[in-house]
């Protein structure tokens, strides 16, 4: 892994990831969007699948509903044919809109269990049956969140899912080495196209951001920086961890309404 400075001081990273062929899944928009671009920018063969295209996205697309095994295996056996292999997979499709408990019915529930959990298991499982037949082997990042490990009201099967691809991550890092590492990204906030809906207007986003330690939210390329590194021979040692790209995470509510002195 080399780097160097570039003309602003940013230090520019070298994770030699040319010629790997990484599927990100929903790797069209927002988070994806930026994981995508950091495996891209760092060589990589980028291919991405969600169910809809997005118009002017610059990597090969494959439509597919992740909650469908059969339409998985084709995606899975299509992508080895038109590239030859298939190195890392990224499960980043997912998400959830915000319905509290009490009014989510079973269906719903289930659909957000499918796409949060049982998705990214059946894109690991075709994509391990390739890579476990390729001299290299391969690696497999999940993309969880915190909402897995704090609660979440108004998305309570999205909470419980994350937790689940945890559990996911650690069990298939053992049951698929040595030749296939499987790691999970857990990602606190990220500010998107989309964050208005999640954090609420420039001013919202900014009173949030004051509660990070660092500073701010993410953007989707510190989750892509965190994704390709775990990908990346440098991490040729780690497997079944949880990386968190959090920012700090979220301070206890306390501190911030204690009338103690605390500061001592």
């Amino acid at each position: 892994m080399t780097d160097a400075a570039d003309s602003a001081g940013v230090v520019a990273i070298n994770l030699q990831l040319d010629g790997l062929v990484v599927l990100v899944t929903g790797g069209v928009r927002g988070v994806g969007a930026g994981i995508s671009a950091v495996f891209a920018d760092q060589g990589a063969t980028v291919v991405t699948c969600a169910r809809r295209p997005v118009e002017g996205s610059p990597y090969p697309f494959y439509p597919c509903d992740v909650r469908d095994d059969d339409a998985v295996k084709g995606l899975i056996d299509a992508i080895v044919a038109d590239h030859g292999r298939l190195d890392v997979v990224v499960n980043n499709a997912g998400g959830s809109p915000y319905v509290p408990a009490a009014e989510a019915s079973a269906k719903f529930s289930s659909k957000i269990f499918g796409l949060n959990l049982l998705g990214p298991l059946s894109v690991s499982t075709h994509a391990n049956a390739v890579m476990q037949k390729q001299d290299r082997g391969g690696s497999i990042v999940n993309i969880a969140s915190v909402s897995g490990r704090r609660p979440t009201p108004g998305t309570v099967a999205y909470g419980a899912a994350k937790a689940g691809l945890e559990s996911i991550t650690s069990t298939l890092a053992v049951e698929w080495a040595p030749k296939v590492r499987v790691n999970s990204v857990v990602v606190g906030m990220v500010e998107t196209e989309q964050s208005e809906l999640f954090y609420g207007d420039a001013d919202s986003i900014a009173a949030i951001s004051r509660n990070v330690p660092l500073g701010r939210l993410a953007k989707p390329a510190d989750v892509g920086w965190a994704a390709a590194f775990l990908a990346s021979a440098a991490a040729s040692y780690i497997s079944g961890a949880s990386l968190e790209v959090h920012g700090g995470g979220e301070p206890p509510h306390y501190l911030s309404t204690t009338t103690a002195d605390i500061k001592k």
